[in-house]
């Protein structure tokens, strides 16, 4: 595992980008956690977006895209206005197919050095608020519960509650 490289996505990376999150929608209903993400919610317009206003990082190993995340420089959604100290870590995505365990902690791990190298000092992400899985996921992955937000709008108009976590980063 160690040949795996990140790398900024680009404009030939969208459909790629769309199945990861397609696939990993499905992997979570399997699982029964059907609240989070639904296959089909986001599309190319998506990725695009997030890749004029943030970053959307793609994993490859051994020339197969098998992860991605997006990292925001803001989150006043769900996180109000704040000021320059984090980067907020969004959908983050594994192929369950190819990407080995622990894939994913990497993928968080990666995002957390890029908050890190510009400067800031907190990574933050949110996930459903009844996702205890995912949750615990990341509170093993040394983030802290550090509030909660109703009403968070979603992909075709919809809200919902999250749990707000957040890790310093030395």
């Amino acid at each position: 595992m160690n040949d795996l490289r990140f790398r900024l996505a680009a404009g030939a990376d969208l459909s790629t980008l769309v199945r990861l999150r397609d696939d990993a929608a499905r992997w979570m209903n399997s699982r029964g956690t059907t609240g989070q993400w639904q296959p089909g919610e986001l599309g190319e317009d998506h990725f695009r977006r997030i890749m004029e206003h943030g970053e959307v990082w793609i994993a490859e190993l051994q020339g197969r895209q098998v992860g991605a995340w997006e990292l925001w420089w803001e989150d006043p959604d769900a996180w109000g206005p704040q000021p320059p100290t984090a980067g907020y870590v969004h959908r983050l995505m594994v192929d369950r197919t190819a990407a080995p365990p622990g894939t994913g902690l990497r993928l968080l791990r990666a995002a957390e050095r890029r908050v890190a190298e510009a400067g800031r000092t907190l990574a933050r992400l949110d996930c459903l608020a009844d996702n205890a899985r995912l949750t615990a996921y990341y509170l093993e992955a040394g983030y802290r519960v550090v509030g909660h937000k109703e009403g968070k709008p979603q992909p075709g108009g919809t809200t919902k509650s999250y749990t707000l976590l957040e890790k310093p980063l030395r």
